[in-house]
This record gives C-alpha cells, sequence and structure tokens, in this order.
C-alpha cells in the first residue's frame, strides 16, 4: 500500500484507545503526520500517562503501520498526554469534572483531611461546582468533618443505569467510605478490595458536572494510589506536611511518587500544616513547635510552590469536630487563611 496520509489514518483506525474503548482517529487523538519517503512521523494524545500505558501504545501503533506498510516503515511517534482540561469530552472516567486534584501525604496525622475539607468548602464558598471523594479507606473523616455522620447515600437511575447519589454538605458533594461503614467499625480490606471501593466511587457515582473534584488520599504511598492515577485523570497533586523533619522525610517521598516517569502527576504545591502556634492571649507571639518553614524550604528545594502556611489553631480543629469547616468562617483567622490558600490554589491549577 502506498504510504499517503489518507492510507496511514486508514491503519491508525484499527488501533483502539483501550480506556476509551474507540479508534484513534475517530477520537482525533492523530495530528501533526509528516511523510518523507519511508519515513513517517505524527503525534498522538493519550489518555493514560503512565509508562506502561504508553509503550503498549507504541508497539500497537508501530504493528499497526508495518502491517499496512511492510517491515521497513520507520515510524516516528510522539505520545503527548490527553490535556485534561481542554477535552474531558473524550475521558471514560469522570467526563464532566474539569479539575480531579489529589491531596495526599507522606504520614498520617499532619492534617491531609482538614486540608482536603477545607479546601473543597472553600471553593464551594467561591462558587465553584466541587465533589469530594474520601478516598481514606482506613480512616475516612469526610463524614465527620461536613457533620454527615450516619447519613447513607441512595441510588439515582441515570439513563437506565442504577448509580450511586453523593451527599451535598456546603455546596460539596461528597462519597466517602465512610457512608458504608459503621462509625465504630474498624475496615480491615486488603489491597484489592479497596481500590474497588474506591473505584465504584468515581464510576459508579452521580457526580454530575464539576469544576474541581478533590480527592482525600491514605497517608503514604500503595494500592489506593496507584489506583487512582491509573484509572483516574487527575490533574495534578497537593502534598501536606508539617514543618518537622520526620514529615518532611516523608512529603519528599510523595512528591517523588508522583513525578516517577510511570505516573507523571504533576504536584501543584505543598501545604505546610501546623506551621507555627499563636495563643490567644499573645497575639503578636509565634511559637514554632513542630520547628520553622520546613515544608517551606522543602517546596524551594523540590522546585514546588508553596501554597500555604496554616498555623495551628484552636478553631480549625473545633469547626472540623462540629461539621462545618473554617473556611466557611466569618473574617477569622482561620477562615482567611484558609481562603488565601483557596485563592494560591485557583491560581495554581490554571497557571
Amino acid at each position: 500500500m502506498k504510504i499517503t496520509e489518507e492510507n496511514i489514518k486508514e491503519a491508525l483506525k484499527k488501533v483502539i484507545e483501550p480506556d476509551l474503548k474507540k479508534d484513534i482517529i475517530t477520537l482525533d487523538l492523530v495530528s501533526d503526520i509528516k511523510i518523507d519517503g519511508n519515513t513517517i512521523s505524527f503525534t498522538v494524545k493519550v489518555y493514560n500517562p503512565a509508562m506502561h500505558a504508553k509503550k503498549r501504545m507504541e508497539e500497537a501503533l508501530q504493528f499497526a503501520l508495518e502491517r499496512a506498510f511492510g517491515k521497513d516503515v520507520n515510524a516516528q511517534i510522539a505520545l503527548i498526554p490527553l490535556p485534561k482540561d481542554k477535552e474531558p469530552e473524550v475521558r471514560a472516567v469522570l467526563s464532566n469534572v474539569k479539575h480531579i486534584i489529589a491531596v495526599a501525604s507522606g504520614k498520617g496525622g499532619v492534617g491531609k483531611s482538614t486540608i482536603t475539607a477545607n479546601l473543597a468548602a472553600g471553593l464551594a464558598k467561591l462558587g465553584y461546582k466541587v465533589g469530594l471523594v474520601d478516598a481514606d479507606i482506613y480512616g475516612p473523616s469526610m463524614p465527620t468533618m461536613f457533620d454527615l455522620v450516619g447519613q447513607r447515600p441512595v441510588g439515582v437511575e441515570v439513563n437506565g443505569k442504577t448509580l450511586i447519589k453523593p451527599i451535598e454538605s456546603y455546596g460539596v458533594k461528597i462519597l466517602s467510605i465512610g457512608f458504608f461503614a459503621d462509625p465504630e467499625q474498624a475496615v480491615v480490606w486488603r489491597g484489592p478490595m479497596a481500590t474497588k471501593a474506591l473505584n465504584q466511587m468515581f464510576k459508579d457515582a452521580d457526580w454530575g458536572d464539576l469544576d474541581f473534584m478533590i480527592v482525600d488520599l491514605p497517608p503514604g504511598t500503595g494500592d489506593v494510589h496507584l489506583t487512582l492515577v491509573q484509572n483516574v485523570p487527575l490533574t495534578g497533586a497537593i502534598i501536606v506536611s508539617t514543618p518537622q523533619e520526620v514529615a518532611l522525610a516523608d512529603a519528599r517521598k510523595g512528591i517523588n511518587m508522583f513525578r516517577m516517569d510511570s505516573l507523571k502527576v504533576p504536584v501543584l504545591g505543598i501545604v505546610e500544616n501546623m506551621a507555627w502556634f499563636t495563643p490567644e492571649e499573645l497575639p503578636d507571639n509565634k511559637y514554632y513547635i513542630f520547628g520553622k518553614d520546613g515544608a517551606s524550604n522543602l517546596a524551594q528545594t523540590m522546585n514546588v510552590p508553596l501554597l500555604a502556611q496554616i498555623p495551628l489553631i484552636q478553631s480549625v480543629r473545633e469547626a472540623g469536630d462540629v461539621g462545618r469547616p473554617a473556611v466557611l468562617q466569618d473574617n477569622t483567622l482561620s477562615s482567611n487563611v484558609f481562603e488565601e490558600f483557596v485563592r494560591k490554589f485557583v491560581q495554581s491549577v490554571k497557571a
């Protein structure tokens, strides 16, 4: 067969995008086709940017071209990630969500869920359409932080299929494994069970149109993190840490995990939580209980933006315990700090 642009597209029609279940020509994922004798060069947008997925796609493309034009064909293929903010309509998962953000921490106890809850509520306060997935399978906190303990989602019929309807609180649509387990019950699951539950919260729920979906991950690096990155088109990740050296060491691992060649998820920034403590009776004093500027220095070292330094404030803990995130307060120290964080976050996503 003669090498022409039309014949190349005909050959590539046999290559199916595995996540989107259609051929790459129909999905308009192929561009910049150039022909120079037996050399063909072109660009293909890929849904899954993980290294193993890109390798499989490259092999499928090479096979399709050799089958059409013979073994002598020289293919120069550039694989680039599908722009998730510009082309959500072709995604297989969460096609109506503009930005999906993971909030992670290297270790537990650094306030990751508090940061997540205030980020989600703060975005809703600004008028954005927000969803929140509590993917901290072993220690779900969102039912408590959004005053939803004891609530149970209901099923809703969508296009002949029964989906889970997220529960809404303060303008945020929420799903948590905590909705499906007794608050007193320990959730003891093996990795495959946890990842299956996580996938259901993404794929079997009626999220509708969202500007942001915030995902609260378990601490550390493990099955749930890999499942999320491999199955959900993340816009980026936020890392939460205290200034303490033992937390920073784990935060560094978290950043490096998202930067792995097999994952390649942009790290949008670091949030330093519990940065200092100011007693109410001494408003001008700052006590650096967990160390000073640790996460700030880490951000600089790893070339990652510092999105916020959140002080250790009693009202933040109290707000979480009563189920109304502190960012929803009016003109308090804690609400002002979180509002500034939310504004910086929005700028980092849109940059």
